[in-house]
């Protein structure tokens, strides 16, 4: 689209004098004609030329989506880019040749149709989570990209220029958009994020300057005009994650003669993205005969079970829904507690016994 233009004014076009030579009205002797200097006829024909340009500069843009990809919100930072196109067509009659045109584009970047706010920008999940974002002018992700209308937040300049003999030629340009997901958004859910930049959220305004054998300059700056707009769309998403955790279970010191049940606890610890559901099984364990969990020492073997409530009933395993213990993640750690028991049975020799169980977390 069309921007501001600012030239210089046409001046005044001489005319040619003629008269015959040998003749005069009045009778008076005839007279030379005079010839005004080269350099002033070039000026004068310049001067008229310059009305005659009817030069028109045409600017756009496009960008391309800046796509986050994989967000883990119990993880690192994740950045991305985008490339915005820019160019400018220069357009005018033969004597357009003669001018050299300046012009200054500044592409701005609004909240976005799901933002609030630019410091920080946000995409929104199906489910109504906010996910923090930024938009940057610079690799190093320190200069917030920003629009003509805030100016703690400028948006992103840049400058084409034509020369001479540039009528019907277009410049173009390109130029990188930095973007981040910051870390520690731990109570991000799983879900597609997305904000639309369209319409008014992303603006290109420009001014030209249209000079004389191109001895001019650019702009002071690009206006606030909506000469155009450049749609892309910021988009993450949150995948279910989890990590787990688990304290040993230690029964103490028990008799060798093992009469009466030995009573343990232990603790799985678990942190999984928010809205996750998960479902956390424990192993037969290495000991194992059967479903019979089974500890090894000097002795030979000792008999021993997992449970997942305090009456120690509801024997922990590894089937889905039907002897795990069911949650959904919060982000944040949730704790688990595992009930442990040694049935009486028959002695063994004193010493140390052991098994090791596996804790699987599905989600």
């Amino acid at each position: 689209m069309a921007g501001g233009r600012s030239a210089d004014r046409p001046l005044p076009c001489p005319r040619r004098a003629t008269r015959a030579a040998g003749h005069d009205d009045h009778g008076a002797a005839d007279m030379p004609l005079r010839r005004l200097p080269m350099t002033a006829c070039l000026l004068a024909l310049a001067a008229c030329w310059s009305g005659a340009a009817h030069a028109l500069t045409t600017c756009s843009a496009t960008m391309t989506h800046l796509t986050f990809g994989p967000v883990d919100p119990l993880g690192g930072l994740v950045d991305t880019t985008a490339t915005i196109n820019y160019q400018c067509t220069y357009s005018s009659g033969l004597l357009g040749n003669l001018y050299g045109v300046y012009a200054r584009l500044c592409m701005s970047i609004g909240t976005g149709a799901q933002g609030s706010g630019v410091q920080p920008r946000q995409m929104i999940s199906g489910s109504g989570d906010a996910m923090m974002f930024q938009i940057y002018r610079d690799a190093t992700r320190t200069q917030v990209w920003g629009s003509v209308d805030t100016p703690g937040t400028p948006p992103l300049q840049r400058d084409l220029q034509f020369t001479i003999l540039g009528v019907g030629t277009t410049q173009t340009g390109t130029a990188t958009v930095y973007g981040r997901v910051p870390a520690g958004q731990t109570g991000l859910g799983v879900g597609a994020y997305s904000n639309s930049f369209s319409g008014i959220h992303t603006r290109l305004s420009f001014r030209y300057n249209e000079a004389l054998l191109s001895l001019g300059t650019f702009p002071t700056d690009c206006g606030n005009a909506n000469n155009g707009s450049f749609a892309f769309t910021a988009s993450a998403s949150v995948a279910p994650a989890c990590t787990v955790s688990a304290t040993t279970q230690d029964f103490g010191a028990v008799s060798g003669l093992l009469r009466a049940a030995q009573d343990a606890t232990s603790t799985v610890s678990l942190r999984c993205t928010y809205r996750a559901p998960w479902q956390v099984g424990l192993g037969l364990g290495q000991n194992a005969a059967g479903t019979a969990r089974r500890m090894t020492g000097p002795g030979g073997l000792i008999d021993y079970e997992l449970y997942r409530d305090l009456g120690r009933t509801q024997r922990w395993g590894t089937t889905l829904n039907v002897d795990t213990v069911t949650g959904t993640g919060t982000g944040a750690t949730q704790s688990l507690t595992v009930y442990g028991r040694v049935p009486a049975q028959t002695p063994r020799t004193a010493g140390t016994y052991t098994d090791t169980i596996v804790v699987t977390v599905t989600y």
